[in-house]
């Protein structure tokens, strides 16, 4: 999962960074309204966990620019304003939740959760399909019912393929899921992790799909 934070406390976005990054989210922090609404001009994020009070353009304004533009993406404020009358006003301009700070990291973990939960659809934090078991919970994956240990980057990458079981996730797509801006990848990394999930998984249910990238291949009862 890939989480746009908007925070310009250098104290506290460090915090989040390291605890959202800890719980296996790729993480791409920004200090200020103006590069925050640029940020959806070039790139796509799961979901975004947005300050109010920002230099250079606040909070607000960013969030009802994306809604006027169409940009659905899950919104979280996340804000010292704590009045009834601030919340209602995030809440009907288009943010999907309000947390006041300070806050407890596995609160914000289990409400990015609920959000992204809901956004796809889905009525749980458990993806099935086929053999495999993804729980977004417990971060725990088994296939033919047996447990396997997967690093945080193949997590991801099989969290981004099951989302669209059947369909091809592109190398463009996959790399931004696990590196985002900071930590570019070296040139053959996505190989690497691709190799090392296939051979966790077993039977090709990773294929290739020829100059797109990859799919999870659809099993009949997915």
């Amino acid at each position: 999962m890939r989480v746009l934070l908007v925070e310009d406390d250098e104290l506290l976005g460090d915090g989040l960074c390291r605890g959202l990054m800890q719980e296996g989210y790729g993480v791409d922090w920004l200090q200020d309204g103006q590069s925050a609404a640029a940020a959806m001009d070039s790139d796509q994020f799961d979901v975004v966990v947005l300050d109010l009070m920002l230099p250079r353009r606040s909070g607000i304004d960013v969030l009802v620019n994306w809604r006027n533009q169409g940009i659905t993406v899950p919104i979280l404020i996340l804000t010292a304003l704590d009045s009834v009358d601030e919340k209602i006003q995030g809440l009907d301009y288009g943010a999907d939740d309000y947390l006041v700070k300070p806050v407890d990291i596995g609160e914000l973990v289990a409400r990015i959760r609920a959000l992204v939960r809901r956004a796809s659809g889905r009525d749980s934090n458990r993806i099935e399909c086929g053999p495999v078991m993804l729980d977004f919970t417990t971060r725990c994956v088994s296939a033919h019912g047996e447990p396997l240990r997967l690093s945080r980057h193949e997590f991801a990458i099989l969290e981004a393929l099951l989302e669209r079981p059947g369909h091809a996730v592109s190398r463009d797509h996959l790399e931004s899921r696990l590196y985002g801006w900071s930590d570019g990848p070296e040139s053959n990394s996505l190989e690497v992790h691709i190799h090392r999930l296939r051979g966790k998984l077993g039977d090709g249910l990773i294929e290739t799909v020829r100059g797109l990238g990859y799919r999870f291949a659809l099993p009949p009862a997915c």
